[in-house]
């Protein structure tokens, strides 16, 4: 799965679905349509991007929504945590080294955002790139100025060497490289991406990783700070048992019925055979059914015995004659 986290969202809507639909050819399966804020945020924040687009997109392009924020002066981000939560992934691009220091160490974001088109004053500090690479924020490198050379050349120098620079900086950990192109002539697949990224000194490993892994990796960091509990727990299944689907018999399904059937679904004169026929009873069933008749019959008996008189069974008693002795004889 490749990514791509910059693509300038455009209202042109014919052009905008060339890009995609070229981006999706060449193999990216996740694309981010971005929005630039520069200067101060404004007072109705609302999500520029609308969600569907009006047209048709490829089925296994996912696309996201980024809003990137520049800016130059510090002070001007007490409303990012406003911000934030209105879009997919939230970026900063600083254009000035003491708002570079403060979004390294400080500001809440997903992603930095150089552009490494123009000329900077100041260079990138290892400290400063650390700081931000142990809290987990990425940097990124737009390769998309640098491939339309539209100003003669200057942007392609100050990509390569800002590239460098940075590399060199970060020792090629957390960089993800995008397009950021206007068009679809600035689009490049991503092997090319990963050979264009050794040119600038990073190993094919890491530009492997920084269209893939590392990309990945930003955009499920950024839903967890959206949608967990402070960017650490989320719950996904909390043992509730679903509803339990009711079964069916084959005949409702429309399915023959197999082996045996129901009395139900016999005939009348089936049904009277399957009822007149002896059920195969267990030895242990035999014996309690056995020793059950010969305690029904004893208490029988006894009972036949109590109804008979008393005085009867004396009269019998006296009639039976006692054994004859020698005595008796004489």
């Amino acid at each position: 799965m490749y990514y791509d986290l910059n693509v300038p969202y455009t209202s042109n809507q014919t052009d905008l679905q060339r890009t995609l639909t070229f981006l999706a050819e060449l193999g990216y399966s996740t694309i981010a349509l971005n929005h630039t804020i520069t200067g101060n945020i404004p007072a109705e924040i609302t999500n520029q991007i609308p969600k569907p687009l009006p047209f048709d997109l490829p089925p296994k392009l996912t696309v996201l929504r980024r809003c990137t924020l520049q800016y130059s002066d510090p002070g001007q981000n007490y409303r990012l945590s406003s911000l934030s939560p209105t879009y997919d992934v939230f970026a900063l691009r600083p254009t000035t080294e003491k708002a570079l220091q403060q979004a390294c160490h400080s500001l809440e974001c997903d992603l930095i955002s150089l552009d490494l088109g123009i000329r900077y004053q100041f260079y990138f500090q290892i400290k400063t790139v650390k700081s931000a690479l142990d809290r987990g924020i990425k940097f990124e490198i737009c390769y998309g100025p640098g491939i339309l050379n539209t100003d003669g050349g200057a942007s392609r120098r100050n990509l390569i060497g800002n590239a460098t620079q940075l590399i060199r900086a970060t020792r090629g950990r957390g960089i993800i490289v995008s397009s950021e192109a206007k068009t679809a002539l600035a689009c490049r697949g991503p092997a090319d991406v990963i050979n264009l990224a050794a040119m600038w000194g990073l190993h094919q490993e890491r530009g492997a990783e920084a269209v893939g892994r590392e990309a990945r990796s930003v955009v499920v960091q950024s839903e967890m700070k959206r949608k967990s509990f402070r960017g650490v727990i989320d719950i996904i299944y909390g043992g509730e048992e679903p509803p339990k689907p009711l079964k069916l018999g084959r005949e409702e399904k429309g399915k023959p019925v197999k082996g045996k059937r129901k009395a139900g679904v016999l005939d009348d004169n089936t049904a009277a055979v399957v009822e007149s026929s002896p059920k195969q009873v267990s030895k242990r069933e035999q014996k309690r059914q056995a020793k059950k008749a010969r305690q029904d019959s004893a208490k029988t008996q006894g009972e036949r015995l109590s109804e008979v008189p008393t005085d009867v069974i004396r009269r019998q008693e006296t009639a039976i004659p006692g054994p004859i002795t020698s005595e008796n004889t004489r």
